[in-house]
């Protein structure tokens, strides 16, 4: 039990938040997927996207290791509700 514990301590779940944003971000810039670094069953394309903080700020693409298998990056784009900016996140 005690080892399980100490297995766990490190373990985050993170859920990313919401975000009220001002003006909608400028369209995407082009970018240029690389080969991937291992397996794409295990290495997925994480397009670039824009990030708000306190104003649009690019950030580019990248090859990730996946969460768990068959985990797919769902990217940045605007809620239902409202003009609320939801960040890109692993489903």
């Amino acid at each position: 039990m005690a080892a399980s514990l100490s297995l766990l301590a490190g373990c985050v779940v993170y859920q990313r938040q919401p975000v009220a944003v001002g003006p909608p971000p400028p369209p995407p810039p082009a970018e240029v997927v690389t080969v991937a670094p291992g397996p794409v069953n295990v290495w997925f394309w994480v397009g670039g996207g824009w990030e708000w903080r306190d104003r649009w700020v690019w950030v580019p693409g990248r090859w990730a290791m996946r969460p768990h298998p068959g985990a797919v990056w769902v990217a940045g784009g605007w809620g239902r509700h409202g003009r609320v900016w939801v960040e890109g996140h692993w489903r």
